[in-house]
């Protein structure tokens, strides 16, 4: 895992703790003798892909040091109920104290990775990829974004730094597509790709009229986007965007678009069922 990814999961964690450890757990530490060494596993009790379990021993290293972590499921891995995704031993407090923070990141990140597999699995035979978008948790966007690799799922924009996008209230204030191009391309690198939003066919042509990388063909339906990949015809790179549902992906990607994006990804999560077992 990326160094970037396990310092924003640091910075996370930090937070983390002081909004659920406080002052201490009053519970565990008054319960459980200190220096007791117990072993665990950590159980999928649902179908999907792991994504996470870097960032779930980073959570259990901060409370123990020492930990001793072996991952049996590795982050990418397809799990069925039952799979045992990670065996691991350490102090004992530091395994009941750290459980819930580290299952929060990993039923997260893992929820996404399945739903990014399950999207894949839809459009399997096209050359379609899925993106993911900006619809993130605040904060946790790189590992949101990690979650939708492992998921074999593909990335957008990380923010508003790296890629042009023109939506539309950029083009109502520029008084048009092609001009509101015209207008920042001398601004940027040429290695910066501009893509630009269509709600129509009419916006399609002025959109290649401009020369874009990318036309976002934004809430269309499946039959005017058939007839946007047509128009389009190879000169720009095509995404469908809006309302893309997992019911409705397949048809979508058989229109001949080249990205279909997802906000539901990230932004309507769905945890993989997780569990910690003590075993000894």
């Amino acid at each position: 895992m990326d160094k970037k990814i396990l310092d924003s999961a640091e910075t996370l964690f930090n937070l983390a703790y002081a909004e659920d450890i406080g002052d201490g757990d009053i519970t565990t530490n008054n319960l459980i003798p200190p220096n007791e060494t117990k072993k665990a596993i950590l159980v999928a009790k649902a179908p999907g892909v792991i994504a996470g379990l870097p960032i779930a021993h980073l959570v259990f290293k901060n409370f123990d040091k020492n930990i001793q972590w072996d991952e049996l499921k590795p982050d990418g891995s397809v799990v069925e109920p039952g799979d045992i995704i990670a065996k691991f031993s350490g102090d004992f407090r530091a395994l009941l104290t750290g459980e819930r923070k580290a299952l929060n990141f990993l039923q997260r990140m893992s929820g996404i990775a399945t739903y990014a597999y399950n999207c894949m699995e839809i459009i399997k035979g096209t050359n379609v990829e899925i993106l993911d978008t900006r619809k993130t948790l605040p904060g946790y966007r790189l590992l949101d974004k990690y979650a939708v690799r492992m998921g074999g799922a593909s990335n957008h924009r990380f923010g508003l730094y790296d890629m042009v996008m023109i939506k539309d209230n950029h083009i109502q204030v520029a008084g048009g597509i092609k001009k509101a191009v015209d207008a920042i391309r001398p601004q940027i690198p040429k290695s910066i790709k501009i893509e630009v939003e269509t709600s129509n066919l009419e916006e399609v042509k002025e959109a290649l009229e401009a020369e874009v990388d990318i036309i976002m063909l934004d809430n269309m339906s499946s039959k005017m986007m058939t007839e946007a990949v047509k128009l389009i015809n190879g000169r720009a790179k095509i995404e469908a965007s809006g309302n893309m549902t997992i019911k409705r992906i397949r048809k979508v990607a058989e229109t001949g678009v080249d990205y279909i994006s997802i906000g539901a990804l990230t932004h309507s999560v769905k945890a993989l069922d997780i569990s910690q077992r003590i075993i000894n």
